[in-house]
């Protein structure tokens, strides 16, 4: 199961064990650069795990607003070896390059604190409004069945997981070094699923930042729930943006940070 989502490398390494140095062999996560070239434009370089590669891709153009619809994409090819992806799309927003991480600020965010997001992010992201409610059984249940999945964290402690969950089940589940792609790659199979998003809840090995948390809004996912803390900005953008946040999930307990209402016990 592990190789089918992420290449792991073995490295000779000294580690300190019981007072002592010894030679040992270490398994590491892989980390590659990927290209992706929009109609045959360089687009940007990220760094990422080499695995759903075509994922990520789908899900990076939607959510940074670069395309709206992955039906008008006409060809995707992937060069692995190279790390590189040229998509070719009928519709692509103008000047997507030009403000693509272009930095804007907003008066939004609760307690009247200044928001923070990219030029792109103005045009996807959005406020959400559902019915889900979720058992606090549930939450923390979705927390270990994700911990016992994380095959390959376990093994090199170097990569972030996250699933798209409901009703009890993993309906999807990435992985990768870096949080954002982890986000990407589930949207990205949401997108290629036709997946209605709206009664999905994401679970995430990591820290809830800003970034990621306008990522979810773009998804259209009411709820997530983290192992890790957010950050303030996460916070407010979440109470904002119509999102339960739960964090901390861990053992036997959590924290809801914004939204309530959706937990019940």
């Amino acid at each position: 199961m592990i190789q089918d989502f992420y290449r792991i490398q073995t490295y000779s390494a000294v580690k300190l064990e019981k007072g002592e140095l010894v030679k040992v062999k270490q398994m590491v996560s892989e980390e590659a650069p990927l290209t992706i070239y929009l109609n045959g434009k360089e687009l940007v370089t990220m760094l990422c795990s080499p695995n759903e590669e075509k994922y990520l891709t789908l899900g990076f153009l939607i959510s940074e607003g670069m395309i709206d619809d992955i039906n008008t994409i006409t060809n995707l090819t992937i060069d692995n070896e190279r790390g590189l992806i040229w998509v070719e799309a009928d519709v692509v927003f103008p000047n997507v390059a030009n403000t693509y991480l272009k930095r804007c600020l907003t008066a939004c965010c609760g307690r009247g604190r200044t928001g923070f997001y990219f030029a792109n992010d103005a045009r996807t992201i959005r406020t959400i409004e559902s019915d889900l409610k979720i058992s606090a059984s549930e939450i923390l249940r979705y927390s270990v069945m994700l911990e016992e999945m994380s095959a390959t964290y376990h093994i090199t402690h170097g990569v972030h997981c996250g699933a798209m969950v409901a009703k009890g089940k993993f309906l999807l589940y990435s992985e990768d070094i870096g949080r954002h792609n982890v986000f990407d790659k589930l949207y990205g199979k949401c997108l290629e699923k036709k997946m209605s998003t709206t009664d999905k809840v994401i679970v995430f090995s990591g820290r809830i930042s800003s970034e990621i948390l306008i990522k979810v809004s773009k998804m259209g996912i009411p709820l997530i729930i983290a192992r890790a803390v957010p950050t303030s900005l996460a916070i407010g953008l979440a109470e904002d943006l119509g999102i339960t946040l739960v964090g901390a999930a861990k053992g036997e307990s959590f924290y809801v940070y914004s939204h309530a209402n959706r937990v019940v016990i």
